[in-house]
């Protein structure tokens, strides 16, 4: 059996293209699985998986949560609201606690960048990283670029544009790396404020108007405004930004070409996308969601035949 090159996945940073291709790879065989009427296979039945999130989760929870679930492991869900974090405990004291009941893998949540790099330079299970503050959430850059791949038949050559909130988005980084590595060229765009100062040092294209992004692209991939994670303001109103930045179905049929929309959700509709955008034909975002199960459950799978 192939193996990835990395223990953990803590960053799609760490992967090398063979590791990506493997993953599609066996997430094809896995989304096989998912169209079956029995959807479950015994692969990780003797695998035990602790998904603890520091932070609040819908989709990714539960995609995760399912993922499991349909390869047979146990799953232990770890919430920090009803924990003892609220007593003080800290962050290795509480994984280690977890590992005690004789845990083998875990998906972890955090609020600080690096954290399941710090965890796994401390403990021997296998971490997936299910987002760690503003750095990386590489599970969903797979996912994404999987969806890519089965719209197009592949993803190198593709022009994707990344439209929104790029400061504070794990995603958009995530999704950088992989497309680059994949072979894709890549924008970002969104209000100069919300654009981190060195980054068309990633090798990415910059642009401040949307409507020159889209015109561009064959893919855009719109972020939300994360508010819960701006400690100012970086434009006027949710109104403005939704004036200038904010696509519509208007805007997609007033360009000269067919491009795909996809989301990372939640969407906040009405301010980066409208429900006629977001509901069209040009929206793969729930097919996003379809993949992301197969994504998790190709990831666990090949970590899991690592475990000690």
């Amino acid at each position: 059996m192939q193996q990835l090159s990395v223990r953990h996945l803590l960053g799609i940073k760490d992967l090398t293209p063979a590791d990506i291709a493997l993953i599609f790879e066996t997430a094809d065989n896995f989304k096989e699985v998912l169209s079956r009427t029995i959807k479950k296979v015994p692969s990780l039945r003797d695998i035990t998986i602790a998904n603890v999130f520091f932070e609040n989760s819908t989709r990714t929870r539960l995609s995760f949560e399912l993922a499991e679930k349909r390869l047979s492991a146990d799953v232990i869900n770890f919430s920090a609201s009803g924990s003892s974090v609220k007593k003080g405990e800290t962050l290795l004291d509480t994984v280690n606690n977890i590992l005690a009941m004789k845990v083998d893998m875990i998906v972890m949540r955090h609020a600080s960048a690096g954290a399941p790099h710090f965890l796994s330079r401390h403990i021997k299970a296998n971490i997936v990283n299910a987002g760690d503050g503003t750095h990386e959430h590489p599970t969903q850059a797979l996912l994404d670029s999987f969806s890519i791949r089965e719209r197009y038949g592949e993803v190198a050559g593709k022009k994707v544009a990344i439209i929104g909130d790029i400061l504070h988005s794990r995603v958009a980084l995530s999704n950088i790396f992989a497309l680059k590595k994949l072979g894709a060229e890549v924008m970002v765009c969104g209000p100069i404020t919300l654009l981190p100062r060195y980054i068309s040092e990633l090798g990415v294209k910059v642009e401040l108007d949307v409507r020159k992004a889209l015109a561009w692209c064959d893919v855009a991939n719109v972020l939300r405004i994360q508010l819960e994670r701006q400690q100012m303001k970086y434009f006027p109103s949710l109104r403005e930004y939704t004036l200038y930045y904010g696509i519509d179905k208007k805007l997609l049929d007033s360009l000269n070409k067919e491009i795909t929309i996809m989301h990372p959700g939640p969407i906040n509709r009405g301010v980066e996308l409208s429900s006629d955008a977001a509901d069209s034909h040009h929206s793969i975002i729930l097919n996003q969601v379809e993949n992301g199960v197969a994504i998790r459950m190709a990831v666990l799978y090949l970590l899991a035949s690592q475990v000690a």
